[in-house]
């Protein structure tokens, strides 16, 4: 009986992550109503300001936190690139540091 319960969660789980897998971008290299394509530059400043965006955009319709006209891979190099500065993706706080103490003899 545990087993059943543990394969119908399991299903339940994966379920419900493949519905957060990303589709295509149909509107990739299309100009946006302005006619502008975001690059790399335009990528990095959302990366950087992501998180400040994800929260305007809990409260208006309006704001996305990613630009659905993009140029593709160099818009999302500059999205991440401009998270991992933004939330500290430099990865030095988890090398160990040691305390060298010297001791006359």
């Amino acid at each position: 009986m545990k087993k059943i319960w543990m394969i119908a969660v399991l299903v339940v789980v994966l379920v419900s992550l493949s519905a957060c897998a990303a589709g295509p971008n149909e509107m990739v290299a299309q100009p946006s109503p302005d006619g502008e394509v975001a690059g790399f530059w335009l990528g990095l400043w959302h990366g950087f300001i992501s998180f400040f965006t994800f929260i305007v955009s809990l409260f208006n319709d309006n704001v996305n936190v990613y630009e659905v006209y993009n140029n593709g891979g160099w818009y999302n190099f500059g999205f991440i690139l401009g998270v991992s500065m933004f939330f500290g993706g430099g990865g030095n706080r988890t090398r160990t540091r040691t305390k060298v103490v010297y001791r006359d003899r």
